[in-house]
């Protein structure tokens, strides 16, 4: 009995039994020394079977798992068998390709898929086989024709745009679009609210092309809907009719199957082969470039057909050094990044922070610490947006001017715009001004000038503020100003934002002037010996544009001015006199200016001018440099304006009332 007990035990019942019967055992005869050993051989013959029974267990596992991998891997061979080549080729059995046709059912896609389009006064939504994967429902936004743009071999979502086509060219806009899209994509249209009030006949004509049968008579607040495939079949239209001026058309539904195809790569290969001759052929290299390792931070949001259009510029201009391009995009959308990626470009996707004004604030200020952050060595950046066009001579002109912001501390940025560079205003690209302000679309900044002054003071995300709004705050700008050209070296395009729209575009910023010549020599500019300790630190002398020098040219302009005639009003085409290619005169008019906050009348002669009347930009101590009539001209605003002692006594300041009636 005792021994069944111990065989039963764990080891250290069987110790304790041993050292008990040991100690009792060493009074005893020779029988108790015999059952002793009897216990230790017995101890010995147990711990031996656990060895066995482990390296047992341990064989039998390594075997089952070598077994199931050869499983696997047989089984994923025969996955991509069915995959690569239908059920295996002519010499597959008739009972390999029952099982296949089993397994084929869990591998492959569908063959369809059905598309459901509502069109409403205040939705439109977009369903894909009872999935939502769009919807706008905000009375108040988002009107106009909404255009999905869907994979024809998977169904997903590859773009979605809304053109406001009750206001003007945003049909072109829509025309663009559309055009872009590649032949075979699934095209997806549904109005919201209003659609056609400012839809034309080119629009119109699109739309039958694609397939439409209504699109000749959608008018004024009619529903509409369709689905369709750019250069193939028309899937579906569906159309209600609105029954009068103040009634909008009933909600329309439209349901339909589209069938899935695979996709073929020859076009994409085409246009990716295209875009790296464009690329190779675009890296036109600048002599003496300054700004080569210049990172350029690129500010963008969800608008990749800006991006696109934007980066072919960019990087066509000669000096474009793609290393230190970075696209920041405000939010984690997939079609910027992958336009950043299609041009071989670095793109980083910010968590947006803030509302409005404020969420763009923080993310200009996220893009310029992580700037910075990345090209630790790096001691200016050039900061951009994704609706700008660039001149082929950006680089150089930036790489001129560069210098100028270590040179004078009086300079705190550089910039590619001018306010009122506009194609009737401007003429020269080698000229140059300082500007009070900061113009933006296109500039150039310091480190020290962003890490140690700008940074720290940037407003929060609860401030709904305007940041180049901010940057122009007194308390802020410090009396330094900027450098920028009389005509612009950016265009402004973008038609749509937070704060643009199709009027506002038409009326500010499409007559803009964009320098289009290369290798534009910048004027009051000459070249030094030698380069100083910085990289990009050169002992160059830029004359004339340094605040003392800049003084001397703007006396030096006045002394030589002749007077406009001050009887006529600034509206008036002859207020400027014309002056002959070649003539170079120059001609001055004083007009009303209390003090620096007092822009009354220039922004009714800005207004005459048919430029920038919002507020006041561009002018350098109470006075404005422009081309009229081809003419260089400086607004003089008296008594404010230093220059004002060039005006005679006798001559009386223009000054006209905000209706623009001169007084």
């Amino acid at each position: 009995m005792a021994a069944s007990f111990i065989l039963h035990t764990p080891g250290w019942c069987l110790e304790s039994a041993s050292s008990a019967i040991s100690a009792k055992c060493e009074s005893e005869t020779k029988a108790c020394k015999m059952i002793l050993m009897t216990f230790s051989s017995i101890r010995q013959m147990m711990m031996g079977g656990l060895v066995v029974i482990l390296l047992v267990t341990i064989c039998i596992n390594v075997a089952f798992i070598f077994d199931t991998s050869r499983r696997l891997q047989n089984q994923q061979q025969q996955q991509q068998s069915l995959t690569f080549s239908g059920f295996g080729g002519e010499e597959s059995s008739a009972n390999n390709r029952r099982h296949a046709g089993l397994r084929l059912q869990e591998l492959t896609k569908p063959k369809s898929i059905a598309v459901e389009v509502l069109s409403s006064q205040t939705k439109v939504s977009v369903s894909v086989d009872g999935n939502t994967i769009f919807e706008a429902g905000e009375e108040a936004r988002n009107r106009g024709i909404h255009v999905l743009v869907l994979n024809q071999g998977t169904g997903a979502v590859m773009a979605q745009r809304v053109f406001d086509t009750y206001s003007p060219h945003e049909d072109d806009a829509m025309t663009l679009f559309v055009n872009m899209v590649s032949d075979g994509r699934i095209l997806v249209f549904a109005v919201k609210d209003e659609g056609t009030f400012q839809m034309k006949a080119g629009a119109r004509s699109l739309l039958a092309k694609l397939g439409s049968q209504k699109s000749v008579e959608l008018g004024w607040r009619d529903m509409w809907a369709m689905v369709t495939q750019k250069g193939g079949k028309m899937f579906g239209e569906a159309y209600s009719k609105s029954p009068g001026f103040n009634k909008w058309g009933p909600p329309t539904w439209l349901r339909v199957d589209v069938p899935l195809h695979s996709i073929e790569d020859t076009l994409r290969k085409k246009q990716c082969n295209f875009l790296r001759s464009f690329l190779s052929v675009s890296k036109l290299q600048l002599a003496n470039n300054r700004v080569e390792k210049v990172p350029v931070a690129i500010i963008a949001s969800n608008r990749p057909h800006y991006l696109y259009r934007m980066l072919r510029s960019l990087l066509a201009a000669k000096g474009a050094n793609p290393e230190m391009i970075t696209v920041f995009i405000d939010g984690y959308f997939e079609e910027p990044l992958a336009v950043a990626r299609l041009f071989g470009l670095r793109g980083i996707q910010h968590t947006p922070l803030g509302t409005k004004s404020g969420r763009i604030s923080q993310h200009y200020k996220a893009s310029l610490t992580a700037t910075f952050n990345i090209h630790p060595r790096a001691d200016f950046a050039i900061i951009l947006e994704e609706d700008l066009d660039i001149s082929p001579d950006f680089f150089s002109y930036f790489s001129q001017l560069a210098p100028l912001l270590l040179e004078d501390d009086s300079i705190w940025c550089i910039s590619a715009w001018n306010d009122n560079s506009y194609e009737h205003t401007s003429k020269d690209p080698s000229l140059l001004y300082r500007v009070e302000g900061m113009p933006g679309l296109g500039w150039m900044l310091q480190r020290t000038l962003y890490q140690k002054e700008l940074e720290p003071r940037w407003p929060g995300p609860e401030k709904v503020w305007d940041w180049d709004m901010w940057m122009r705050l007194p308390e802020v700008r410090k009396d330094r100003e900027c450098i920028s050209p009389d005509v612009s070296r950016t265009y402004h395009f973008g038609a749509s934002g937070l704060n643009m729209n199709s009027y506002f575009h038409d009326a500010y910023f499409k007559k803009h002037s964009a320098n289009n010549l290369p290798d534009v020599a910048l004027k009051d500019i000459s070249s030094g010996v030698q380069e100083a300790v910085l990289h990009v630190s050169y002992a160059y002398v830029l004359n004339r544009l340094k605040k003392v020098d800049y003084e001397e040219v703007i006396q030096e302009l006045l002394s030589r001015a002749d007077f406009v005639n001050h009887t006529l009003s600034p509206c008036d085409e002859n207020f400027v006199p014309t002056s002959a290619a070649g003539e170079g005169k120059t001609f001055v008019a004083f007009i009303k200016m209390e003090n620096e906050k007092d822009f009354t009348t220039w922004l009714q002669v800005a207004k005459c001018f048919k430029i920038w009347d919002l507020d006041a930009r561009g002018y350098h101590k109470g006075s404005w440099r422009l081309h009229v009539n081809g003419s260089h001209v400086l607004i003089v605003g008296t008594p404010f304006s230093p220059y004002s002692k060039h005006k005679p006594r006798n001559l009386e300041p223009i000054h006209l009332e905000p209706k623009g009636t001169k007084r």
